[in-house]
């Protein structure tokens, strides 16, 4: 498979430079202190698991080899009762100013409710192209690839061109009305990187980025959790119509 890098409003073979993406790398492991805070007042939590299994856990995915020796990595699943067919729309659109993230738009799409219908003008999706990770960010998620309707891969990097995160997205049919989605977020040892920017999220992760690396971790593990387990069950209530 070729790897394109894009960057710069250009496109690059695999080898060359990241392209800066000081969004995303705020977005892909992500949203701790707000999101925390407002998890907690949630009346329940919903009943589908986002929990993956130990196999998916452990199984080799497209984006592994990007990042050798992660700084962190999270695996999860959804059982999504939906064809692979009515999944893989959902996937293909997101982005900020696009579809939305499917999670907390208040946080990481300016406020606008993620879209509960598929958006025709976002279905056609290649590598090198964004996906933004916050609104009028177009320096975030890039495509590093794609099997068209089985896997997603999307990357970030810092603004020097070190790669600092990768984010895969991979469907799985269960039967002819039933998918699995594994989603699989790992984490460069250079990341955060330099945040820059006077957005909330990015005031986050500026503060991330001083402090000492294990409460760090721990704080973007749980940020990231409750931003991702909320984006799942959002494609699933999406895909399954409800």
């Amino acid at each position: 498979m070729v790897r394109v890098w894009p960057g710069a409003g250009r496109t690059h073979r695999a080898g060359a430079r990241f392209p800066k993406a000081g969004a995303a790398e705020l977005v892909a492991t992500m949203h701790t202190g707000v999101v925390a805070g407002s998890y907690c007042f949630q009346p329940a939590r919903m009943a589908t698991s986002t929990r993956a299994s130990p196999g998916e856990g452990v199984r080799p995915m497209l984006a592994d080899p990007q990042i050798q020796a992660p700084l962190g990595s999270l695996t999860r699943g959804i059982t999504i009762e939906a064809p692979v067919e009515r999944v893989w729309p959902w996937l293909v659109q997101m982005g900020a100013g696009r579809a939305g993230w499917y999670s907390y738009d208040f946080i990481d799409n300016g406020g606008a409710p993620s879209s509960w219908t598929i958006l025709p003008e976002h279905q056609h999706i290649a590598v090198g192209d964004i996906l933004p990770a916050l609104p009028s960010a177009d320096d975030a998620f890039v495509v590093h690839s794609l099997d068209t309707g089985r896997e997603l891969v999307l990357t970030a990097s810092s603004p020097e061109g070190e790669l600092l995160v990768t984010w895969d997205f991979l469907l799985e049919r269960l039967s002819a009305k039933r998918t699995r989605l594994v989603v699989r977020g790992r984490i460069a040892p250079g990341w955060p990187g330099s945040p820059s920017g006077r957005r909330p999220v990015e005031l986050i992760y500026r503060l991330l980025a001083r402090m000492p690396k294990l409460p760090m971790l721990a704080l973007a593990r749980i940020g990231h959790g409750i931003m991702e387990a909320k984006m799942l069950r959002g494609i699933k209530r999406r895909a399954e119509g409800l």
